[in-house]
């Protein structure tokens, strides 16, 4: 193919992912939010494409039908994903996004697909463990309330409407979550890197060590940051996102 030329377009995908790199990324976005999470970052990462995925029930996909289940977004994802799984890969969820992108590996394998090369875990627990996510005991208030405040951190001044909307993804996206459950770990067959943001407080480092239990190669390093510093892209982040290749 000549440089610059593109793949079939996706809904799946923001953008329609070139095939000028020899490595592409797949960026799967926490819950409530969509692929404009991974906005501020660079189209490419050392040589490896940024790719991220548009889960259907939100920003450009609004009118699709949630998911459902972390299981449904999986088993929905693989036809899109399996045309693209042309060269070597890697997989970066964080927060809940960590979930559905867990279970695409697994179904890949089911499948007998390639998978990643390397799943970075950004800020969540692993699979067993998932369920003791605060938010998933919040009333509707106190969800309106964080949102509200996750704007204001981003320079956003909410509006009722905005809140009204955000609020109508992030309650069938927790609804997804209170439903997953994964009770025993799976072996992974690639590297798993777990990424814990030093100034987090809703996920402690201890907190992490569970995914230990779920690939033979296990790196648990920390960033400086909080829990949604990953969006601003980071030097730091950035550097570890690329030594995978």
């Amino acid at each position: 193919m000549t440089s610059g030329s593109t793949t079939a377009t996706s809904p799946w995908f923001v953008r329609p992912p070139s095939t000028d790199h020899p490595a592409r990324l797949f960026c799967f976005p926490f819950s409530g939010s969509g692929a404009s999470a991974f906005s501020a970052w660079p189209a490419v990462i050392g040589d490896a494409e940024v790719c991220p995925v548009q889960f259907p029930g939100r920003e450009n996909r609004l009118a699709d039908p949630h998911y459902g289940t972390y299981e449904n977004l999986a088993a929905d994802l693989v036809a899109p994903l399996a045309p693209l799984l042309d060269r070597p890969f890697a997989f970066f969820g964080h927060c809940a996004g960590v979930l559905p992108a867990f279970e695409t590996v697994v179904r890949l394998a089911e499948l007998g697909l390639p998978g990643p090369d390397c799943l970075f875990v950004s800020g969540q627990p692993a699979p067993h463990d998932a369920a003791r996510d605060r938010m998933l005991g919040m009333t509707e208030p106190e969800l309106r309330a964080e949102l509200e405040a996750f704007l204001r951190g981003r320079g956003i001044e909410p509006r009722p409407d905005m809140i009204d909307l955000g609020m109508m993804v992030l309650l069938r996206d927790h609804s997804a979550a209170r439903a997953y459950r994964r009770t025993e770990p799976v072996a992974l067959r690639c590297p798993v890197v777990v990424l814990h943001w030093k100034d987090d407080h809703d996920v402690s480092l201890d907190g992490l060590a569970g995914w230990r239990r779920y690939a033979d190669a296990v790196d648990i390093q920390v960033i400086d940051g909080g829990h949604y510093d990953f969006m601003n892209a980071p030097d730091e982040l950035l550097k570890r996102l690329a030594r995978w290749r």
